[in-house]
């Protein structure tokens, strides 16, 4: 399926069973809820993911899955991230044979290259396929900072760059990328609470991570954003910050599945190193998680 750059893009989790693998009929089921309140494309293998610790056998089966049981429904655009830029060509070329509508390409992981060396590692991945791709800029979570002057370097070298998530946190950098890009490359919101002032500082798009557990809600703030209700934008934004921040500290994983969790909709279940959350921790977080929810009634 063809990708229209705008709109929702879920970064989906990825769901574990009792005894570690991947849980791909949930998966499935998941993708396709979300799905319903009418995402733009469906966002597997990122940081929420947890790609960095899925085999790349397991990277490989959820892409089957998705792209099989999503064929009437959404396009699949997973993470593109590896360890070497080799893995990470190699991994771009194999979603592109199996069907995938487009790539959200990553940094490597571990290493914080300089510009020169991040610049060749997307080259690479961007010459490697003829799918349209988005660019993910996460300076806090990989270490490097893909700045506006080089995306729009990137963005002239290659055609098929067609839209940037900007996980900066820093508004500035979308206005700056609209500017120079004069509607030539699609703008994502990569950070949950920032997706209203992101959106009205020129972005068309949001790739969530609430929307894990929240669909509807996360939908009906979306379109708030992007339209003219700015009162009804702002009362659901304000209820829904204590979620929406969860996504960005560095247990988000955690959280974003404790609220899957709560509204039945999956399990805590994180693959290690990461641990499922215990003691005064969890407690806090569901508390913020129920008292949201009873405010959207759910």
């Amino acid at each position: 399926m063809n990708v229209d750059w705008k709109g929702i893009m879920p970064a989906i989790t990825t769901p574990f069973e009792e005894g570690g693998n991947v849980d791909h009929a949930f998966l499935l089921r998941h993708a396709r809820w979300m799905a319903e309140v009418g995402c733009a494309a469906i966002v597997p293998l990122g940081s929420l993911g947890e790609g960095a610790t899925l085999e790349l056998e397991e990277k490989h089966a959820i892409l089957r899955t998705l792209v099989d049981g999503l064929a009437d429904v959404a396009p699949v655009v997973p993470g593109i991230a590896a360890l070497s830029t080799q893995q990470a060509v190699a991994l771009a070329r194999f979603a592109e044979s199996v069907g995938c509508g487009g790539l959200m390409v990553l940094p490597p992981y571990v290493h914080k290259g300089d510009d020169r060396e991040i610049r060749a590692h997307f080259d690479a991945v961007l010459e490697a396929t003829d799918l349209p791709c988005m660019l993910y800029n996460n300076p806090g979570a990989y270490g490097t900072d893909v700045r506006p002057a080089a995306i729009e370097a990137m963005a002239d070298a290659h055609p098929n760059l067609v839209a940037v998530k900007e996980s900066s946190g820093d508004v500035r950098r979308v206005t700056e990328i609209v500017a120079r890009m004069d509607n030539r490359l699609s703008v994502f919101v990569g950070l949950d609470d920032v997706v209203v002032e992101g959106v009205r500082a020129g972005a068309t798009g949001w790739v969530a991570g609430v929307i894990n557990a929240l669909p509807a809600a996360s939908a009906r703030l979306f379109e708030l954003a992007s339209g003219g209700d700015r009162p009804g934008c702002d009362t659901l934004y304000r209820q829904l910050l204590p979620l929406l921040r969860m996504d960005t500290v560095p247990e988000f994983v955690q959280l974003i599945k404790l609220m899957q969790q709560r509204v039945g909709m999956g399990h805590e279940r994180v693959r290690p190193p990461r641990m499922m959350l215990i003691g005064p921790d969890r407690e806090r977080a569901l508390a913020d998680i129920d008292a949201a929810l009873e405010q959207q009634g759910a």
